[in-house]
């Protein structure tokens, strides 16, 4: 029998039951896993990002399976805010565990004013700055300049109380530097990352498959670049990091962890095995004892260096 293990761990101000969320786009507005997942067991939940005004996405084809991920160009199709906290949240705040809201601007004072009215309401854990959706024009620019990175994370930050998530973009040249430009900014934590650009392409008709012509990459494919991402950025800032990107097993969130990851977070196993993530919090503790550790924080940044 497996002795109890301590799976919260926490990420600056923000303290999670456990280290497994479900990453933002990926698991709707939860609604749409009601009866499928046992919700109340996640570490959190992050619903779709979402912005000032609706936005209906960009034209299809919005995603295409590729070897070992899946190439997407949604385009931060979501309700916007006013609906979001109206109807969304009211179901979110009720479902037993914590709600961190993805958040997108295409300026500073975009941030600024999502953060300021979504943290002002009860029942919102933390916000997650979307700074690198490669799908929406402007979207990415915050991520990949690290003055801008820090700016718009320190305009949020004194903006509202809760806790500061900034998703980074693996586009860049050194995402160390962005991401030491995250915390001085005042962020939290980092969530390393978001898609990896890339595009798909009908050679018979001579045109990319996605609609936007180009999309973000996620899947097990993407996992060897994220976990080099948090191996780097844990060597550069003192902040807690979450860890995304081809997570399926909990080999994979291990690896994550041990790598420097305090968390992470699932994504696109969401859509073909919606029930993963409980599977994964069940599977942890076993995985916790065949290293000796009692705790995440046990083995939390322990890789050889």
């Amino acid at each position: 029998m497996i002795d109890p293990m301590d799976l919260s761990t926490t990420l600056g101000r923000l303290h999670l039951k456990n280290p497994i969320m479900v990453a933002s786009g990926t698991f709707g507005y939860a609604r749409e896993m009601e009866g499928i997942v046992d919700v109340p067991r996640l570490g959190a939940v992050l619903p779709k990002t979402i912005t000032a005004e609706p936005r209906i996405g960009n034209a299809p084809w919005r995603t295409v399976e590729t070897t070992a991920g899946l190439l997407n160009a949604i385009g931060l199709d979501n309700d916007g805010v006013d609906t979001f906290l109206e109807h969304h949240l009211p179901y979110l705040r009720g479902l037993g565990t914590s709600v961190i809201v993805s958040v997108a601007g295409r300026t500073e004072d975009d941030f600024v004013q999502l953060a300021a009215r979504v943290g002002s309401q009860a029942g919102v854990s933390a916000i997650e700055l979307n700074l690198s959706c490669p799908n929406v024009s402007g979207g990415i620019d915050f991520g990949t300049n690290a003055e801008s990175c820090r700016s718009v994370v320190a305009a949020t930050r004194a903006a509202t109380e809760v806790p500061i998530l900034a998703k980074l973009t693996p586009n860049v040249t050194r995402i160390a530097d962005i991401a030491k430009a995250a915390a001085d900014g005042g962020a939290d934590a980092v969530c390393l990352i978001n898609t990896v650009l890339g595009i798909a392409v009908d050679w018979r008709k001579r045109k990319p498959m996605l609609g936007n012509g180009m999309g973000g990459l996620s899947g097990p494919a993407i996992k060897p670049i994220a976990l080099r991402c948090v191996h780097q950025v844990a060597s550069a800032v003192d902040i807690p990091i979450i860890g995304i990107g081809g997570i399926a097993t909990v080999d994979d969130v291990m690896q994550f962890l041990v790598t420097g990851a305090s968390a992470v977070q699932i994504g696109t196993a969401n859509y073909y095995d919606p029930t993963v993530s409980t599977r994964l919090i069940d599977e942890l503790p076993a995985a916790l004892q065949e290293i000796g550790a009692s705790s995440i924080a046990d083995c939390v940044g322990t890789l050889a260096r």
